[in-house]
């Protein structure tokens, strides 16, 4: 297993010695994030129009910040801190002898409401199936089109982005669906902001560029009521500042210096590498690195990076809209090969099992469908728990180094005797 190769070109599209990429490419026509749900910029006429925006006091003053023991209303009142998050596992040692729980976390990247309404489809999808998922939010989807230009990307002109701005009724739908996520024990991770990649993207960025990129991460999210002029919603019921402890790069690209910067926020953990194999987390520079991982491919003696985009890319290339014909057999293979990494490591190592996607339409939806059959068919599994990345570090904190060094040595399918492993 461990003598299968992965290589990463410049353009932070990994080309693996299989023949497929590692690229995130949720843009990668360079247009859109979110496919049809983002696509178009503010509308005059939309509902709650920043133009046209309202203010709880009435006079055009912000919101004064408030502590009455359950809400503590911050800033502009756009987020608030109501206490420590819901739904939380407590995390605990392993016991002597003990097997590590099988832990899966699904992510999504971009975290948008738009109008096929998925973000509150997998909300609904994770509380039936005893799961927690990640969101990585990209933040410029809080900020109006009428404002873009309050976006200053790194090595690009203010309010250049590779991706749409959000609807004006689709930030107020998202905003409900943050507020949601969050109070059912979901993490709101980062997925930044213009998502730009290749030449100027976030692999030629500085650790100063990713710095002033994460700094308006945090600013759309909490500044979002004196941007859009939705004054009237409540708060976000949860502090940015003290929630946002991860996120995944734009297309994978520039983790090195992302992580110089992202431990500046004091954050602990990294989802942006581009592929590794099925194994126990370790960490970069104190922080912990939770890459997507090789899959066994079905029919095949490939491995498949284990995210939306790979899949697509190994049947039907760079098309979106392949053969409809063969949308029931590519989405058999795709859960097939989510299954057959789930299998290997329930059955072997344990070692974590991480799933990327995104809310998109590719090829009649199938892989939003395949990790929904993937979600119901292992989340209720004995041993298993499907955990947001923030809940996995945690626990992962929680062990005893030595104990964390053996399990990292083991391979995918390698199942040892517990009781002498665990000590």
């Amino acid at each position: 297993m461990r003598g299968a190769t992965a290589l990463v070109t410049a353009g932070a599209v990994a080309a693996l010695a299989l023949g497929l990429t590692a690229c995130d490419a949720d843009e990668k026509d360079g247009k859109k994030d979110g496919g049809k749900s983002s696509a178009s910029a503010s509308s005059p006429g939309s509902a709650q129009s920043p133009a046209g925006g309202e203010d709880d006091a009435g006079d055009g003053k912000k919101p004064e910040e408030k502590w009455d023991g359950k809400v503590k209303v911050l800033g502009d009142g756009s987020t608030s801190y109501t206490g420590p998050q819901p739904n939380q596992p407590k995390p605990e040692k392993l016991k002597p002898g003990e097997k590590p729980p099988q832990f899966v976390v699904f992510s999504w990247d971009g975290a948008l409401e738009g109008d096929d309404h998925q973000f509150s489809h997998f909300r609904q999808v994770a509380k039936e199936n005893n799961a927690k998922m990640t969101f990585f939010l990209t933040s410029m989807y809080l900020l109006p089109k009428s404002k873009a230009s309050m976006y200053k990307p790194p090595q690009h002109k203010p309010g250049d982005a590779a991706i749409s701005f959000a609807t004006d009724p689709h930030i107020k739908d998202t905003l409900v669906q943050l507020r949601g996520a969050w109070l059912d024990g979901n993490e709101i991770g980062t997925h930044f902001n213009g998502h730009f990649c290749g030449g100027k993207g976030g692999g030629d960025w500085s650790v100063a560029e990713w710095k002033s990129e994460i700094e308006q991460s945090y600013s759309f999210v909490e500044n979002w009521k004196t941007n859009t002029g939705l004054t009237s919603l409540p708060p976000l019921p949860f502090d940015f500042k003290k929630e946002l402890v991860g996120g995944r790069a734009p297309c994978l690209e520039g983790q090195k210096n992302m992580l110089g910067a992202a431990q500046q926020f004091g954050w602990r953990y990294d989802a942006s590498s581009p592929g590794d194999f099925q194994i126990w987390p370790s960490k970069i520079n104190n922080i912990w690195n939770f890459p997507l991982q090789l899959l066994p491919y079905p029919k095949s003696e490939k491995q498949v990076l284990s995210m939306d985009f790979n899949f697509l890319y190994n049947q039907s290339g760079d098309n979106t809209k392949g053969d409809p014909a063969k949308y029931a057999e590519w989405r058999k293979l795709t859960r097939d090969g989510y299954l057959n990494g789930f299998e290997r490591v329930y059955n072997g190592s344990r070692a974590p099992m991480f799933v990327g996607n995104h809310f998109e339409d590719w090829n009649g939806g199938i892989y939003m469908k395949a990790v929904e059959d993937v979600v119901k068919s292992v989340c209720k599994r004995d041993g298993v728990r499907c955990v947001s990345f923030k809940q996995l570090a945690d626990w992962l904190d929680a062990q005893d180094p030595k104990v964390l060094a053996k399990l990292r040595g083991l391979d995918p399918a390698q199942s040892p005797d517990w009781a002498t492993l665990v000590k």
